[in-house]
């Protein structure tokens, strides 16, 4: 910058200072060293209306100004730090205002706007210019506390190169070196903070808040941090409202309060507030008799000032402060001093009139409005009435900060000298700041024997993040409110839960805009609020992909008990101890009990004429049929895999051949007997004897075998898992072959039944001595009335594979009975009960009945049948059945 620039900006800054300062004295704090520091502090609260000062904050500005010169004067007294160099100071109210802030800061940089060439600048006379009122060169700033007054006091110093240590700004916007080079602070910045208060919100679900935030830097930015952690834990904003500058009223603030009650559900409200801002608004809710549940930054803090007169609206909050150590040198410098001792802070006074409501002056105060009564001198300061402010360790660790990077500096500078050299009188600011200050590593000063506290700064120059957790409330035993430490935060949240006293002693509150949802349930989000739903509930069969979705199973699966996915679900088949087995499975037994008695009285009764008149080849063959029929009950009771599918495709059609394969060859043979004599041929048909017969049977029978075996072939047996839409719960084992397959298998079969029912039908008129045409008739009317019954209900019963397979088996076992009963029971009962009818019939009368050819040769072909009888059958003589083996 040239010299003209500099006594330009010189004057123009005059000029702002002189205006601002008005007729009024400046008060500061000025003491002479070798290097000097500046310090900027809220020695003043923010003031309402037209006033820019309020009154003196006696924590947040006292405290924290007298912790800076107890830091300065420890360090003048420590012989290994900066020995031989004296620091000074030069310290000024920001009065909690950026703008004024700024307006003092402009003190800090008239020393580096006059140091110019005392060459370029002669007077008339020759001589050089001399310079009045010379202000002291700063080597570093300490300060500002609000994070908006070291906005605006950082833009300036960087344009001056002096470097800056905040002990209390905490916005994320000062991490930016971009803009902020050479500002750094000894606290962290307000992201972790945020990061903080989300996680307390998300341990205790509350997932529906309100935030409140000042306006400026501090609020607003660290609102905003916390609204993006919030969003990253699914914690959704109800309202958000500002307080501050542009609407300091009173009314300003219940208005805020009363827009926090128009969200009823959002009970818990975030603060992210200046201390006077949070004083405010718990006086606003305060009247307006408002109960939430406050989570609020170290705005708020661990400060009684905040609370006092407010304790019930307070009761329960849970708010954060800077993880800190008390200083107990501090605490007994502070309590020593008094106005008598403490002259080199010129706003002491005032404190102390503040804090003690008394007057330290002689002179009377009628015109004062309400007189206060003069000073005890017995006044002082301690246990009782100080309670040390939570920032102290920052300012001081802040002042030693600096006050190490200064003595690095001079060590590598002066290495020859323990004061101060020419190379150190012009003080480099961006040399000290990038190559010592950020570098800066040492323990914390005065800290407690065995705490590990360092003082360091990461690359954008902020502090380490650690919090402390407070809540405030009413203490056991008593009707006092309190503090209680319940946990901290140090990169991970650590909380204890059992020492936290909720408001009114209920349990944990609620702060959500919808009830949780059921576990079975869904979120049907509402428009334009993310945090309110309406629960719908998943159907049966469906599971939670996430917390917005019902997705249904996939056939064959179920959800799992937590619907975070699905299962597949067990194969259900009848089990044999099941009820529907155990009657198909009893009925079949019979059968074989039946089938095999009727074997046994067959095969003992083999020769006589019954058993040969009834041409015990085919009997034999449909008796094995009918076994074959009771069979399948078991094959399809049984468990599906691929060899019982392949046997119940196979045996069920197959079973049913044989038996009609062997009545169809016995009508055929009648038919055709009764077709030759209808025609009055006398010549014996062809193909009756009884190997002809069992050689039709089994031709008959081969064509369903090689049928079913193409079918085996085109189509591999297997099994597959079926599941109905109106029944997901189930799964069913069955065979890879559908119903109607099946039955169509059955087409060769219906077909058989078809022609034996015609055969039978054709012979209905054989006398009763002629009487298997008749049973056989019987036989398959029967057998036809089952099969049209079955149809309908195997289809009707598809539904259910228990009742469907029941009626199978029952109706298959039905068709074997109708068998033994209609074909079979009568022969045995003659066989067994009436032995005098299983005897050779004698001829009949041949007068009675005629015959067309020669009797002779007739005679003939009975001589050669063998025990031939004739008899009458549709007007025609024929061989009766009962009584010769054909």
């Amino acid at each position: 910058m040239s010299s003209a620039v500099r006594a330009l900006l010189l004057v123009l800054l005059g000029a702002g200072v002189l205006l601002s300062s008005g007729d009024s004295p400046r008060r500061e704090i000025k003491i002479d060293g070798d290097l000097v520091l500046g310090g900027l502090f809220p020695i003043h609260e923010k003031g309402l209306g037209m006033d820019e000062c309020g009154r003196i904050n006696e924590d947040r500005g006292i405290q924290r100004l007298e912790a800076m010169l107890f830091a300065i004067d420890q360090i003048n007294r420590d012989v290994s730090l900066l020995p031989g160099v004296s620091l000074g100071v030069h310290i000024l109210d920001t009065c909690s205002r950026d703008t004024y802030a700024l307006e003092q800061a402009l003190e800090f940089v008239r020393a580096s706007l006059t140091k110019v060439d005392d060459t370029e600048f002669i007077c008339p006379d020759g001589s050089y210019a001399f310079q009045e009122d010379s202000p002291l060169a700063i080597a570093g700033v300490i300060g500002g506390s609000y994070s908006s007054v070291s906005i605006q006091v950082a833009n300036l110093l960087r344009l001056f190169q002096i470097p800056q240590i905040s002990y209390a700004s905490t916005s994320a916007k000062l991490s930016d070196k971009s803009r902020y080079d050479y500002f750094a602070r000894t606290v962290p910045p307000d992201f972790y903070q945020a990061k903080a208060m989300a996680e307390i919100l998300r341990a205790f679900n509350w997932t529906y808040v309100s935030t409140v935030a000042s306006e400026g830097d501090y609020g607003e930015t660290g609102i905003e941090a916390f609204e993006q952690e919030a969003r990253l834990r699914n914690i959704c904003i109800a309202t958000s409202e500002k307080v501050g500058r542009s609407n300091a009223k009173r009314s300003s603030y219940e208005a805020v309060v009363r827009q926090l009650l128009q969200k009823p559900n959002a009970r818990v409200v975030v603060l992210f507030l200046r201390s006077d801002d949070a004083r405010e608004l718990l006086g606003a809710a305060t009247r307006l008799n408002a109960s939430f549940l406050w989570v609020a930054s170290d705005g708020w803090g661990a400060q009684e000032s905040i609370i006092k007169g407010n304790e019930f609206t307070a009761d329960g909050a849970i708010t954060l402060e800077l993880a800190a150590h008390p200083i107990l040198e501090f605490n007994r410098y502070f309590q020593s001093l008094s106005p008598l001792n403490n002259h080199r802070n010129p706003w002491y006074r005032d404190f102390w009139e503040q804090k003690f409501q008394c007057s330290l002056s002689t002179t009377s105060q009628a015109g004062a409005g309400t007189a206060k009564p003069p000073c005890d001198p017995k006044l002082a300061v301690d246990d009782s009435n100080f309670e040390p402010e939570s920032k102290i360790m920052f300012v001081v660790n802040a002042v030693y900060a600096m006050a190490h990077a200064l003595h690095r500096m001079q060590r590598t500078l002066c290495a020859n000298t323990t004061r101060l050299c020419d190379a150190m009188r012009s003080l480099d600011g961006k040399r000290l700041y990038r190559d010592f200050l950020l570098h800066v590593n040492f323990k914390a000063p005065l800290s407690p024997p065995g705490s590990e506290n360092t003082v360091k700064f990461d690359q954008y120059g902020d502090g380490i993040g650690r919090y402390n957790i407070f809540n405030y409330q009413r203490m056991p035993g008593n009707d006092r409110f309190g503090y209680i430490h319940v946990g901290e935060w140090a990169e991970t949240l650590s909380l204890y839960e059992y020492l936290i006293g909720w408001p009114r002693g209920t349990g944990v509150p609620t702060s959500q805009c919808s009830d949780p949802c059921a576990p079975n349930e869904m979120k049907k989000m509402q428009a334009g609020e993310y945090c309110c739903w309406i629960c719908t509930p998943c159907e049966p069969y469906e599971y939670l992909p996430d917390e917005f979705t019902c997705a249904p199973c996939a056939l064959g699966q179920w959800p799992r008990a937590d619907l975070s996915g699905c299962y597949d679900l067990p194969e259900d088949y009848i089990m044999w101890e099941d009820a529907w087995a155990i009657g198909p499975v009893s009925i079949a037994c019979v059968g074989f009990i039946c089938t095999s008695l009727v074997f046994t009285v067959f095969i003992r009764h083999n020769e006589t004429p019954l058993v040969k008149a009834s041409g015990r080849e085919l009997c034999y063959i449909l008796l094995l049929g009918v076994l074959m029929s009771y069979s399948m009950t078991f094959v399809f009771i049984a468990k599906p895999s691929p060899a019982v599918c392949a046997l119940r495709r196979l045996g069920l059609g197959t079973s049913f051949a044989v038996c009609y394969s062997a009545l169809l060859t016995k009508t055929n043979r009648i038919a055709r007997i009764f077709s030759g004599v209808k025609d009055g041929g006398v010549q014996r048909p062809r193909f009756i004897s009884p190997s002809s017969q069992v050689f039709i049977c089994l031709a008959l029978i081969s064509v369903q075998l090689l049928l079913v075996s193409l079918w085996l072939l085109l189509e591999l047996p297997g099994t597959r898992r079926f599941t109905l839409p109106e029944k997901r719960q189930t799964v069913i084992l069955k065979c890879n072959v559908r119903d109607s397959s099946m039955l169509l298998s059955l087409s060769y079969d219906v077909v058989l039944v078809v022609l034996c029912t015609v055969y039978a039908f054709k012979t209905r008129k054989c006398p009763e001595n002629f009487n298997e045409a008749k049973f056989i008739g019987f036989t398959m009317y029967t057998t036809c009335i089952i099969w049209l019954a079955f149809l309908p209900i195997f289809y009707v019963t598809s539904s259910d594979y228990r009742v469907q397979t029941t009626t199978m088996c029952i109706s298959v076992s039905l068709s074997g009975f109708v068998v033994l009963g209609c074909m079979f029971a009568p022969k045995v009962h003659i066989i067994m009960f009436q032995p005098q009818k299983n005897v050779t019939s004698h001829r009949l009368n041949l007068n009675r009945f005629s015959v067309s050819g020669p009797p002779a040769t007739y005679a003939s072909h009975a001589s050669v049948s063998g025990h031939c009888v004739p008899t009458v059958c549709n007007g025609r003589e024929i061989v009766d059945s009962t009584t010769s083996s054909l």
